[in-house]
């Protein structure tokens, strides 16, 4: 995942949730993350990003049944957001800047960033409470490693 400051590496996770990390490989190879906002990015707690309309509201119309599993939410996981439903999630993804013990066993972990935390730290961050960004950070680009040549 490229940002403004350089490469974020995010170690995906088929061992824990192999649906989820497809259809990320899927939406990544086709582009669906390159420009994507963090609209919701919330001190202390995670960035959120993979809405295309940058509102929170949108996704890849493809919803995904939950994968919950074992994996603890601390700094640095990637775990899917979502509605109520816990079956909702689609597109839309965060990124854990501190432990988060209160959302395991409730979202589906697919990755930990292995590289570049520090980039995640500076993520603009959102209105205290809502985390809404005005003029928010993006991603530049994404890719599947196994894809660069």
């Amino acid at each position: 995942m490229e940002l403004s400051g350089g490469r974020v590496v995010i170690a995906m996770r088929p061992d824990l949730a192999p649906n989820h990390v497809k259809r990320i490989k899927e939406l990544t190879r086709k582009g669906f993350y390159d420009g994507s906002a963090f609209h919701r990015v919330i001190r202390g707690f995670m960035a959120q990003v993979g809405d295309p309309t940058g509102t929170g509201a949108g996704g890849s119309g493809q919803k995904l049944a939950a994968e919950f599993n074992r994996e603890s939410h601390r700094r640095g996981t990637v775990s899917m957001a979502r509605t109520s439903d816990p079956n909702s999630a689609d597109s839309q993804f965060f990124i854990c800047f501190d432990d988060a013990p209160h959302l395991n066993g409730q979202y589906t972990v697919w990755g930990r960033v292995v590289s570049g935390m520090e980039l995640v730290d500076n993520i603009k961050k959102g209105a205290p409470g809502s985390g809404s960004v005005v003029d928010p950070d993006k991603i530049i680009r994404m890719r599947v490693a196994a894809d660069v040549k």
